[in-house]
């Protein structure tokens, strides 16, 4: 049997993009983190281990959710520590923020996802920045175009990346990158690893996508955010029609459909999976 990748992007309300760029005098307070263990019931039910794409600031807040986390046989991965997107930051300002994240986690974070998937060519100097801490993965990779990120011709298979190559596989590669799942809906490739995606699309299609890789044993990556497990915890912030709809449709559903895709498939962190292989 195929086993899947599951990335957990560990978030609070107030770091998904089209949130943060609404925000105006609201008092950035946690929430969405008292929902963690909901989330690691629903991982221990399935008997299903995850990575945990946190964002920093968050273990600052609270530090033994490392504890928590790790100690139940899941993952800690960097997905910097505000959840700023890589091409609005610069490397140094990254290289601190990875220097400040590997020492609130003991150096244990062997990979990343960029917040919003923001890893192209002007912020491909992350990889290198990556490789000199001891990094070994990324996910970050969406094999298809959107208006917010994705690139059409990428691998969907995982591959090895450079600064050069963030598309197909580079012999010489410095990280090995596990790309989002994606699907064919109405002749257009469009993406279906999780987010959004697993709100709005029929869950038949996903399953579909998910056997279609297996069939040609490529594991398939798949990601939820924390505030979408845990809605309950997520305020209901005034948004533009379209960025509401993108943030909170569906968000009651989540929950069951991820515990259906557990059910169904087998997934595993990216650390076991690599340990595995």
């Amino acid at each position: 049997m195929t086993v899947n990748l599951l990335g957990i992007d560990f978030e609070d309300w107030y770091h998904p993009e089209l949130i943060q760029k609404s925000l105006t005098s609201e008092k950035k307070i946690p929430s969405v983190i008292n929902g963690l263990d909901k989330i690691l019931n629903l991982l221990e039910k399935h008997e299903t281990l995850a990575t945990f794409f946190v964002v920093g600031e968050l273990l600052e807040h609270k530090p033994d959710l490392i504890d928590k986390i790790i100690s139940s046989g899941h993952e800690i991965g960097f997905h910097t520590m505000t959840h700023k997107k890589l091409d609005s930051m610069n490397p140094d300002e990254f290289f601190n923020e990875l220097e400040t994240f590997s020492n609130l986690t003991n150096h244990k974070s062997k990979g990343f996802r960029a917040p919003t998937f923001s890893l192209n060519y002007s912020s491909s100097w992350a990889i290198d920045i990556l490789k000199k801490h001891g990094y070994l993965y990324d996910s970050s990779i969406v094999p298809a175009k959107t208006s917010m990120y994705g690139f059409s011709n990428a691998e969907i298979k995982p591959f090895k990346i450079s600064g050069n190559s963030l598309e197909h596989d580079d012999p010489n590669g410095t990280l090995l990158e596990f790309p989002l799942l994606t699907t064919t809906f109405f002749g257009k490739k469009i993406p279906a690893g999780g987010g959004f995606y697993l709100r709005t699309l029929p869950l038949s299609l996903i399953k579909n996508a998910i056997r279609k890789n297996e069939s040609k044993n490529i594991p398939s990556t798949f990601y939820v955010h924390s505030w979408e497990l845990t809605p309950e915890f997520m305020p209901k912030i005034s948004l533009s029609y379209k960025d509401n709809f993108i943030t909170y449709y569906n968000i009651k559903k989540t929950y069951n459909k991820l515990d259906d895709l557990l059910t169904n498939f087998k997934f595993t962190s990216f650390e076991h999976f690599l340990s595995n292989k």
